[in-house]
Order: structure tokens, then C-alpha cells, then sequence
């Protein structure tokens, strides 16, 4: 009975099991078939939200599309008349450079006819020509133990003056407590710190042309000490002997320069139309003394010499040493010689500072036939025919050999009647300059050199004065630099004055006094200069 019991027990169980396991079945069933039917329901509305934000970014895509499309070809459009604009800004900006620079070659060339109508101007006037020469600044401007007096020692390397252009000089001026004042300075040419010898000289040429055409000429460097005058006139000097320098021909000065350039000119003329001498003078402590002068023994040695005025009303150096040199290079020998006597002292602003003026002089003697002298004094057939057909013979002078481009000897030009001399001269100048004796530290005997320096060249500038304003009396012997410079600086030459100035703020005093002399030497009217048309009396030499 038991056994029938749990048989039947169990199968009910086993029934029940299956009967629940039947219903967890359906219950499964059911709810995956609502969560089926759920999921669907949610996909199909995420489906239909999707394909409409599909469609609504497509949309917006092909609008933004459209929208860059259009602003490329917008901007494609911009960079193309932007490219146009360009090449038309290219065409025009072609166009004024050509217009600038044939402007620019209207201009230079008005500024040559200028120039050349103002030289015309100058020579009918006879007024001074003034070149400016700025230097550069030098090692020398700022040396360690430099003595600056205590109402310099601000800004002493500034560099104050400039070169504006080829005819103007800047001048930056200012005081402690003041406001800064530009002056301007014009002359007929001026040169800033980096243009060379070759470019001064360039302008110095052409008056070399007017000695052979009959004129004197006088090239004066002047300007305050360490200013760069004896550079420029004779180019850099040699530590032992003072001699220039003829190594590099760059950088030679206006006295070798000009020596070269007067022998080309003359080998241009006929064989034995001209013979040249040369002098050399320094005037020291207001004395004169002949740099060329030779003792017993042949060896050269400063002589005194004097000014006296001829009968003509003209001033000469009686007994002065005339050389008679054939070439430049005989002629740049003797300089040398007669710088080597030069007087230099050593001063806090210049280690080799000239003591004295030098004046070179170059005396261009040229033979003219009397026939045709006063319409063709130049006339070089003549010359030549005249001295072919034995007017004048060979004669050994001052133990040279004659050189067939030489002109017979004056003592035998006086055995001939038909043959004249006329004589030219080349005044070379190197005037020692300027000083402020707080500036220089001179004493003793240095300091009486820098004493007559000064009164030397006040005395230049009082005749400058003088003739400017037309004086009835110019006081040329208030110094015997002025006596020996009378001829050139009185009109009978023409004159150019090579300004030299150092752009530093410690020396704007004396570079201030030097440009207010340049410019009262422009003002000076003289009357036109003379040519050398009168024959002179034959000396024997």
C-alpha cells in the first residue's frame, strides 16, 4: 500500500514537475515574446529616428555642401581679381619705377648743368670753391686716457655731423638743459666718412685742366687738428720719416694725385712746350722756411726765408729752392725730402700733429711763340716747328740729362726773340690746424706753436673777411702765412678750399668754427680770374 502510495506520489510529482516546468515554459515564452515584441517596437521607432536624422544630416550636409562650395568659389573668384589686381599693381609699380628712374636721370642731369651753371657763376664771380670732407670716427676719438674737459665729457663718441647729401653738411647741436638744434651747412660738394680718395680727387681734376689753359690754381686743405687734412692732401705717412705712402695708390691724396695727373696733361702736349719746378715752404712760428735748401755738402736742410713784393705788385720768396723735375715720381721724391723736415709735435688729440703750414708749389713754365702770342699762346705746331728749326739748343741743367719731352733751358730762351715764357702755378696746401689748447694739452714750446697756429689762421680768416665785404684795406701782413698766400687767396688764382671736419661731439666747437669759415669763405667775391696771357722776363736759372 505504502509503495502504491509513493509510486503514485511520485509520479504526480514527477507530473506536477512537469506541469510547472510546462508553465515556466509558457511563462518564458510569453515574456520573451512581449520583450521580443518590445525590442521590435523600440527598434523599428530608433529605426524611423535614425533614418530621419539620416535624412535630416543629409540635408544638412549637402545645404553645408552647397554653402562651402560656394564660398570656395567665392574666394577662388577673390584670389583670381586679387591675381589680377596684383599683376595690374605689378604693371604700375614697373611703370613708376621707370618713371622713377628716368626722373632720377633728369634730375642728375639737371643737377650736372647745375652744378656746371654754378661753376660758370663761381668763375665770373670769383668766389672760393668749398669742399667738405667729413672723416670717420677713429680708434683715436675714444683712447683710454683721453683728456676731455669736463664741459665735453657728455656723449664724447656721438657723432654729430653728417653728410645729408653731396652738397649738405648736418650739424646735430645740443646743450645740458637745452633743446637739440639742426644746422645746415652748403657747399659746392660734400663727402660723408666712406667716400674715398679716388671720388675727392675726381672733383679736384678739373681745375688741373685750367693750369695748363693759362689760370693759377690753389687746392688749401684746412680744418681743425686730427681732422683728416694731411690725409687728404697727401694720403696716410709712413710711423718713421712722416713720408707718404706710395704703396697703395688708393689711397694717395691730392698732392701726389694732382703731380701725376698735370704730367699726363703735359705729355699730351708737343715735345719741349713746358718744363715744371717744384718748392717746397713751410711757414713755422710765422717764419717761412725753404724745405728744399741744400748745404755745402749737398745734404737738405730748412733755410728762412722772406716775402717781399715785386715791382709787378706781386709777392715773392727771394732766393727760394725751385727744382726742375720730368716726371711725378722725381717730384713726389723731393716732397718727401722736404716732409721729412716737416715740424710735428705729438698732442692728446693727435699723435703726429702738424706744427706748421706746407705749401707746394708746382711752376708750369710754358713756351709760347711771340708771333702768335695773345690769340694762340697754346699753339703747339708752332712749338713744335719753332723748336725743330733750332731756335733754342741742348743745354745741361743742374747735372741732368735733357729728356726730349723738356723745354730748352730760359738762358737760352733770352738768345731768342720769338720765343716766350709764360708761367702757371700749383699751390698745394696743407694748413696745420686748429686748436683749443684744453683740448690739445700742448705746453712749452708746443704750446707757443699752437699760439701762432691760431693767430696764423685768424689772420686767413680776417682777409677772407676783408675781401668778402669789400674793404678798401685787406690785411694780408698781419701774418706771413697770408703774405705768402696773397696772390692765390687775392683773386689771382682759382682756389678751392678742402674743408676737413671730425664727426665727434667732443671737437663740434672747433668743427662749428671750421664750417662757419667755409661758409664766409664762399661768400668771397673776388672778380673773375685773370688768365696768364703776359709773357714773364726770362731768368737764368
Amino acid at each position: 500500500q505504502y509503495q502504491g502510495l509513493a509510486r503514485r506520489s511520485t509520479n504526480e510529482v514527477l507530473q506536477l514537475y512537469s506541469a510547472h516546468g510546462q508553465q515556466q515554459k509558457l511563462q518564458r515564452s510569453s515574456v520573451v515574446t512581449r520583450l521580443h515584441g518590445a525590442v521590435k517596437k523600440r527598434l523599428k521607432k530608433d529605426l524611423k529616428s535614425l533614418r530621419s536624422f539620416a535624412l535630416e544630416l543629409s540635408k544638412e550636409f549637402q545645404h553645408q555642401s552647397r554653402t562651402y562650395l560656394y564660398q570656395v568659389l567665392t574666394a577662388v573668384r577673390e584670389i583670381q581679381l586679387q591675381n589680377e589686381a596684383m599683376q595690374m599693381f605689378q604693371m604700375k609699380a614697373f611703370d613708376l619705377e621707370q618713371s622713377l628712374q628716368e626722373v632720377t636721370e633728369r634730375y642728375e642731369k639737371e643737377k650736372q648743368k647745375r652744378r656746371a651753371l654754378h661753376n660758370s657763376l663761381v668763375e665770373l664771380r670769383g668766389n672760393i670753391r668749398v669742399h667738405c670732407r667729413i672723416r670717420p670716427l677713429l680708434p683715436f676719438d675714444t683712447a683710454a686716457g683721453h683728456l676731455v674737459p669736463q664741459d665735453r665729457q657728455r656723449n664724447v663718441s656721438e657723432k654729430v655731423a653728417y653728410a645729408v647729401d653731396d652738397e649738405t653738411v648736418l650739424v646735430k647741436c645740443s646743450r645740458p638743459g637745452h633743446a637739440s638744434i639742426n644746422k645746415t651747412f652748403q657747399f659746392e660738394r660734400v663727402y660723408s666718412a666712406s667716400e674715398t680718395q679716388d671720388i675727392v680727387f675726381a672733383d679736384v681734376a678739373p681745375l688741373l685742366t685750367s693750369l695748363l689753359d693759362g689760370y693759377n690754381v690753389c687746392i688749401m686743405a684746412y680744418g681743425q687738428t686730427g681732422s683728416g687734412k694731411t690725409y687728404t692732401m697727401l694720403g696716410p705717412q709712413l710711423e718713421e720719416n712722416f713720408a707718404f705712402s706710395l704703396e697703395d695708390e688708393s689711397e694717395l691724396g691730392i698732392i701726389p694725385r694732382a703731380t701725376q695727373e698735370v704730367f699726363r696733361l703735359i705729355s699730351e702736349k708737343p715735345p719741349g712746350s713746358y718744363w715744371v719746378e717744384v718748392s717746397v715752404v713751410e711757414v713755422y712760428n710765422n717764419e717761412i722756411f725753404d724745405l728744399l735748401a741744400k748745404d755745402s755738402c749737398g745734404k737738405v736742410f730748412g733755410v728762412k726765408r722772406d716775402v717781399v713784393t715785386t715791382r709787378e705788385g706781386k709777392n715773392d720768396v727771394p732766393l727760394l729752392t725751385h727744382e726742375t723735375v720730368e716726371n711725378a715720381s722725381e717730384f713726389l721724391h723731393l716732397v718727401n725730402k722736404g716732409l721729412q723736415l716737416r715740424a710735428r709735435h705729438p698732442t692728446l688729440v693727435h699723435a703726429h700733429s702738424s706744427r706748421s703750414h706746407l705749401v707746394v708749389t708746382l711752376t708750369i713754365t710754358t713756351i709760347v711763340s711771340e708771333d702768335n702770342f695773345g690769340t694762340s699762346w697754346e699753339d703747339e705746331q708752332t712749338t713744335q716747328r719753332l723748336n725743330k728749326e733750332g731756335f733754342c739748343t741742348q743745354k745741361t741743367r743742374e747735372n741732368k740729362s735733357t729728356s726730349s719731352s723738356r723745354a730748352s733751358s730760359p738762358a737760352q730762351l733770352e738768345a731768342t726773340e720769338k720765343l716766350k715764357q709764360v708761367k702757371t702755378r700749383l699751390q698745394l696746401v696743407d694748413l696745420a690746424g686748429s686748436e683749443c689748447v684744453g683740448m690739445s694739452g700742448v705746453t712749452g714750446a708746443a704750446l707757443r706753436e699752437t699760439s701762432f697756429i691760431n693767430r696764423s689762421l685768424s689772420a686767413l680768416a680776417d682777409v677772407l673777411g676783408a675781401i668778402a665785404e669789400q674793404r678798401s684795406h685787406v690785411p694780408y701782413r698781419n701774418s706771413r702765412l697770408t703774405r705768402l698766400l696773397q696772390d692765390s687767396v687775392g683773386g689771382d688764382a682759382k682756389l678751392l678750399v678742402m674743408l676737413c671736419i671730425s664727426p665727434d661731439q667732443k671737437y663740434l666747437t672747433e668743427s662749428m668754427q671750421s664750417l662757419g669759415f667755409g661758409t664766409r669763405a664762399r661768400q668771397v667775391q673776388r672778380g673773375q680770374v685773370k688768365k696768364k696771357n703776359c709773357p714773364v722776363p726770362s731768368k737764368a736759372k
